[in-house]
């Protein structure tokens, strides 16, 4: 063998350095691995939780209990009134443990979607109203029709309103389910398809002199979809202006308020920030979308949460007017984590700050002009009536 042959090869001291750094490189990334998986949170992994000696109280407990206490424990229901004693211990409203009826009721509302054959129904199972895109009205239901069965399932009149949308929740979309009714007299059935159907969370229409108007009611999870939809009808009648109203609207995803904001925001101006337990996060406009036209904002003290993230990006970073009264005044974000049996803990997780840097908690968001609700007379909108004034003055001064 050669000098040039004997340099393409290594030496044995040479592949005991390669075994060596293999090795360790291989049992260093064993080591990430394992320790990424026995993560719980960001911070915390079980080992943190086994060196724990407050918890390791907490399970002698639990232990002695389930051991020796003189009559068998509901272990389940013993951990989730454990789950909701520490969150009670926060002495927090917004940091709560919610049942599974609470928990899809909560992700129903947000997701802004649900499964139906769209019916609203009264707790007697009386057909009150339809809902847009349902096949209930199509297959010739009617108001006032009374639900007796579904699939042969009989519905007494005593049974609550949700008992209906559960069972209808339970089935897959696409489905035919078998509906019998009674009117008067007479007992009908009808084949009627489960579908996904959108709850609708805005409501808009047009006032004099190109005035458009829209009413979030909720920040679910398609809002913006929703949102765009409507601005798209209201432009194509010409809407020179915006009456936003987020009146007893109680929040939803942030997210949600971050991307409607979006729409008239110029990109680059900040939407607001996050303020978490070890940093604060700055969230800025990264869309090619925004509007020019004056746009004035009704709220309410029921005006709270991610409503009052949009109010406060559209004030500072876009220069909205705003009626009504002081708004509610949530500054905080929550954060859930669900259980495996369907229930679920929520928890404050952050403050939320404007795009000035500004925390409205327990404050709420002052309005330019404070005009109180006159709940004596509902046909009598003080509120909007003065939220078209102001527009029209403005545009009387263009």
């Amino acid at each position: 063998m050669n000098e040039e042959e004997k340099s393409k090869g290594f030496s044995l001291k040479e592949m005991i350095v390669i075994i060596i750094i293999t090795a360790f490189v291989t049992s260093m990334t064993t080591g990430l691995i394992l320790y990424n998986q026995n993560k719980l949170t960001k911070n915390i992994t079980y080992q943190d939780l086994n060196n724990d000696e407050e918890l390791k109280e907490f399970l002698n407990v639990y232990a002695s209990l389930i051991d020796q206490y003189y009559e068998d424990v509901d272990k389940k229901g013993m951990l989730e009134s454990a789950i909701g004693a520490m969150l009670n211990y926060l002495g927090e409203d917004y940091s709560t443990y919610m049942s599974k009826e609470e928990t899809d009721a909560l992700a129903q509302k947000l997701m802004g979607e649900y499964k139906g054959i769209g019916i609203e129904v009264t707790q007697d199972n009386v057909i009150a109203g339809f809902i847009e895109g349902g096949s209930a009205q199509e297959v010739g239901l009617e108001e006032g029709d009374k639900i007796i069965a579904i699939n042969g399932n009989v519905f007494p009149s005593n049974d609550e309103q949700s008992t209906v949308a559960d069972y209808l929740k339970n089935r897959d979309v696409g489905e035919t389910v078998t509906i019998s009714v009674t009117r008067g007299n007479e007992t009908l059935n009808y084949e009627v398809e489960v579908r996904k159907l959108i709850l609708s969370s805005i409501d808009s229409q047009i006032f004099e002199d190109h005035i458009g108007y829209l009413k979030i009611a909720t920040f679910s999870n398609n809002l913006k979809m929703q949102v765009e939809k409507e601005l798209e009808t209201l432009k194509e009648q010409n809407i020179d202006t915006l009456i936003l109203d987020l009146r007893n609207n109680t929040g939803g995803y942030l997210s949600s308020a971050g991307e409607v904001a979006s729409l008239f925001i110029e990109k680059g101006k900040t939407l607001y920030s996050l303020e978490e337990k070890e940093e604060t996060k700055e969230f800025k406009d990264e869309t090619e979308q925004h509007e020019n036209y004056k746009i004035v904002v009704l709220q309410n003290e029921a005006t709270a949460s991610a409503s009052e993230v949009l109010i406060a990006a559209l004030k500072e970073s876009y220069g909205i007017t705003i009626v009504g009264t002081t708004s509610y005044g949530k500054g905080r974000v929550q954060q859930t984590y669900s259980l495996d049996d369907g229930t679920m803990v929520k928890y404050t997780s952050a403050r939320w700050l404007t795009p000035n840097g500004n925390c409205i908690d327990q404050e709420g968001i002052a309005p330019d002009y404070l005009v109180l609700e006159d709940k004596t007379d509902l046909t009598h909108d003080a509120q909007l009536e003065k939220a078209l004034e102001v527009i029209q003055d403005a545009m009387s001064r263009e």
